[in-house]
């Protein structure tokens, strides 16, 4: 058989580290333990009910078994459109400022094809989702990080960005609530955002991904809420952590009109859309009760308050998350981030995931995941207490 190179774009990406983790966990799993999987970003809990029944009966129409139109029913982007005032106050207009998504993961990746050319220059989070990074790459473009750390609350300090890195930066990604940290943003934070990007001619792309899940009665705010900020800015919102459709495939991307534009345009050439089936399901999701992400909402709640709670009385210094459904915690004194996670994985059978990767400044973190059930976070706890890594 001939093998056939794959060409230097494809040998040029980051390696995937989520895959990684995975196959660590499973070799673990693999000599008979039982692994408690606190890695992942994967929602445990089922879609809701009454979004499966709409795509059930959806499915069963022979409309939705022909190719759906390019660019989305427009019923579904009414619902978002609808959803978003609803929820934020913010207008949008259906055909122009709301693109459909196979995923928020590849809106994040496309967009910086449709902006960025080999070259140019991105502001990226550090720590940050790494799929950043990909569609980066991917352009050929060129990476400038902005520190997230615990003295600014994980957010980015404008004024530590260098005159000549924020005029030749094109676009620049933002993501709060916040992965890997937890954090979330604020009204003043977003208004220094929409000036220094209008200042330097910047496109922000903000990821939505963990928008309904905020505690202690603090909803996080979308971004495009902020006056100005459709003038240089979208909002990428998955469905996957609001109404548990991680494996449905579906999200959107709102906002500034020419860059929806483009979405819409290099989606043409990419896709016919999404089965018209998801898309009445996504609606039902959007317009439907929302009592369901109320009480999803809660039970996160519930477990980040038995993980922390639990963290303190074994020693470790951790800080309840604001929003999402990770804990950024810090490592114990001598480990890095990936000797400290390689050990709870070895010892205690629990997998975290090492802040190194999610860039330079996750280093002397691990991030710990709400997504599985109240007992496992319990007995993950207790099977790190046993280590007396914090005595």
């Amino acid at each position: 058989m001939n093998i056939f190179e794959p060409s230097e774009l494809l040998n040029n990406l980051p390696k995937q580290f989520f895959a990684a983790l995975v196959g660590k966990a499973a070799a673990v799993a693999a000599q008979g333990h039982d692994v408690i999987n606190l890695g992942q970003g994967n929602p445990d809990m089922p879609t809701p009910d009454h979004i499966v029944e709409a795509l059930q009966l959806a499915a069963a129409d022979p409309l939705n078994h022909k190719y759906p139109p390019f660019r989305g029913h427009s019923y579904l982007k009414e619902a978002v459109a609808a959803f978003y005032k609803r929820e934020y106050g913010v207008d949008l207009k259906p055909d122009s400022e709301v693109a459909i998504l196979f995923g928020g993961k590849t809106g994040l990746v496309e967009v910086v094809q449709c902006l960025l050319n080999p070259g140019d220059t991105a502001l990226v989070p550090d720590p940050g989702y790494p799929d950043y990074w990909s569609g980066i790459e991917l352009a050929r473009a060129i990476m400038e990080m902005m520190p997230l750390t615990a003295e600014h609350a994980y957010l980015p300090s404008y004024t530590d960005i260098s005159p000549d890195i924020a005029a030749k930066a094109k676009l620049m990604f933002l993501n709060y609530p916040n992965n890997p940290t937890g954090a979330v943003a604020t009204e003043d934070f977003f208004q220094e955002t929409v000036h220094f990007a209008a200042q330097h001619n910047i496109c922000v792309v903000h990821d939505f991904a963990y928008a309904a899940i905020g505690y202690e009665g603090h909803k996080p705010i979308s971004y495009l809420q902020t006056p100005g900020a459709k003038e240089n800015g979208i909002e990428i919102y998955t469905l996957s952590k609001t109404y548990n459709m991680a494996g449905w495939r579906v999200a959107f991307a709102v906002g500034n009109s020419s860059v929806i534009e483009s979405l819409n345009l290099l989606q043409d050439h990419m896709y016919v859309s999404l089965f018209g089936a998801v898309q009445a399901a996504a609606a039902e999701a959007l317009l439907g009760s929302q009592q369901c992400v109320e009480d999803l909402v809660a039970r996160y709640e519930n477990r980040r308050n038995i993980l922390i709670d639990g963290m303190r009385n074994i020693g470790w210094n951790a800080v309840a998350p604001g929003g999402s459904f990770f804990a950024w915690l810090p490592v114990p004194e001598g480990y890095t981030s990936q000797s400290f996670a390689d050990l709870l994985l070895e010892q205690a059978h629990v997998v975290v995931a090492p802040g190194n990767g999610f860039g330079t400044y996750g280093e002397g973190y691990v991030r710990v995941g709400l997504v599985s059930d109240e007992s496992r976070l319990t007995e993950a706890v207790e099977r790190i207490g046993r280590l007396k890594l914090f005595a």
